[in-house]
C-alpha cells in the first residue's frame, strides 16, 4: 500500500498508467527546470491577488539535497513498493516508458519557451552556472554541431543510490529522460553517453550532437 488514501487508486489505477501518468508529474517537479535560462514559462507562478493564504508560496530555506530528497519522496517509495510486485526487468521497462515520456515534455516545453530551435540555443541550458546546485559539471567540447558535458557529481544519483534504487532502475527512473529531451526540441538533435553516475561510473558523459 502506497497510503490509505490512495488504496482504491491502486486497485484500480493499472501500473502502467500509475507509472506513466501519476509519477511524471512528481518526477517532473523533482528536476527544478523551470529555474533556468530557456526553460522558463513552465507553469510556475507566483503569488496571485486574491489567492487564499494556504495557495500562497512561501519562501522556505532547503539545501539541494534536501530538496530533491523531497521531491523524490514519492517516487522512490512507488518504486520501492512495485520492487515487491514485479520483476526488475519489467520494472525497468516501466520507468523507461516513464522518462521517456517525462523527456519528450521537458524538450517540446523548452522548444515552446525558446526564442528559437537552434542548437546553440538548446545547449545554453546546460552551460555552468545552470545546475550548479545539483551537479558538478563541466563542458569538454562545444563546437557549432557537438556540446559535450562531463558530470562528475549529481544529487539526484546521489539519493536515488543512497535509497538502495542505482544502477538499471534508477538509470530508467531518471536518466533515461536525457536521451528524449533533445530530439523532442529540435527532431536533428540527439544524445549520446556510454557512463553515468547512477550506474556506478566515474563520470556521466552526455554528448549532444545536431545532426544536420
Amino acid at each position: 500500500m502506497l497510503t490509505n488514501d490512495c488504496t482504491s487508486c491502486h486497485d484500480t489505477i493499472g501500473r502502467r498508467e500509475l507509472l506513466t501518468h501519476t509519477v511524471p508529474a512528481c518526477a517532473f517537479a523533482c528536476l527544478g527546470l523551470g529555474r533556468f535560462p530557456g526553460l522558463a514559462g513552465l507553469g510556475l507562478t507566483g503569488p496571485q491577488e486574491g489567492q487564499h493564504k494556504f495557495d500562497v508560496p512561501q519562501e522556505i530555506s532547503l539545501s539541494s539535497r534536501q530538496r530533491t530528497q523531497m521531491s523524490y519522496g514519492g517516487l522512490i517509495q512507488l518504486i520501492q513498493v512495485l520492487k515487491g510486485e514485479l520483476d526488475e526487468p519489467e520494472l525497468v521497462r516501466l520507468l523507461n516508458l516513464m522518462s521517456a515520456d517525462i523527456g519528450r515534455q521537458v524538450g517540446g516545453r523548452q522548444a515552446q519557451n525558446s526564442p528559437d530551435t537552434s542548437f546553440q540555443t538548446f545547449v545554453q541550458v546546460f552551460r555552468p552556472p545552470n545546475f550548479e546546485n545539483s551537479l558538478t559539471h563541466e563542458v569538454v567540447e562545444d563546437t557549432e554541431k557537438v556540446f559535450a558535458l562531463e558530470v562528475t557529481e549529481c544529487v539526484s544519483a546521489d539519493i536515488m543510490r543512497s535509497a538502495g534504487l542505482g544502477g538499471e532502475i534508477g538509470h530508467a527512473a531518471v536518466c533515461n529522460m536525457d536521451y528524449y529531451w533533445p530530439a523532442a526540441f529540435n527532431p536533428n538533435f540527439k544524445m549520446e553517453r556510454t557512463k553515468t553516475l547512477m550506474q556506478g561510473d566515474d563520470i556521466c558523459n552526455h554528448r549532444y550532437i545536431d545532426t544536420t
